[in-house]
């Protein structure tokens, strides 16, 4: 004995087989009629890309722009510094990341931006001024972990790095 409820019957009775269709009781998806209508959307989608690609274009912005013009251009003794002062404040009452772009200089404004470049190696980074220092010799800019890394000078701690002054913030 089957239950009926379950096809659509209301009472516990014997199943009438007369009545039932097996085939739509028992297909997997009931929406579907045939095989040839999932493979044609399978294969109509990549179509329809093709046709709505060329008409995307990418936004104005989005295309590369000239590097900004430094406005001064030098050369110094740099360092890094990092885990040891990792979550402290900095002298511009901002919590040092050493994942972050920043940098420590000695005189510039806090919010200058610097476009710091290793020769040896040709990579450049723009930090970020928000901390004073370095206190050693002759260095004259510590920029953090993130970016000694980027320039590779994490494992020779100090190098000479081409430094470029791109933008001074403005003085209320």
């Amino acid at each position: 004995m089957v239950c009926g409820e379950r096809f659509g019957q209301k009472s516990i009775e014997p199943l009438r087989t007369d009545r039932v269709n097996f085939e739509s009781q028992f297909r997997p998806f009931p929406l579907m009629r045939n095989k040839h209508s999932i493979s044609s959307a399978a294969l109509s989608w990549p179509l329809v890309v093709l046709l709505i690609t060329p008409a995307v274009q990418a936004p104005l912005s989005a295309r590369p722009s000239n590097p900004p013009k430094p406005i001064k251009v030098w050369s110094g003794v740099a360092s890094w510094y990092g885990e040891e002062f990792d979550g402290r404040t900095t002298a511009s009452g901002q919590v040092y990341d050493m994942f972050a772009a920043t940098a420590a200089h000695p005189w510039l404004p806090f919010g200058s931006l610097l476009r710091v470049t290793n020769p040896r190696t040709g990579q450049s980074q723009v930090v970020r001024i928000n901390d004073r220092g370095p206190f050693m010799g002759d260095r004259e800019l510590d920029v953090s972990f993130i970016v000694a890394s980027r320039l590779g000078l994490i494992e020779s701690g100090v190098a000479r790095l081409r430094i470029e002054l791109l933008k001074e913030p403005q003085l209320p």
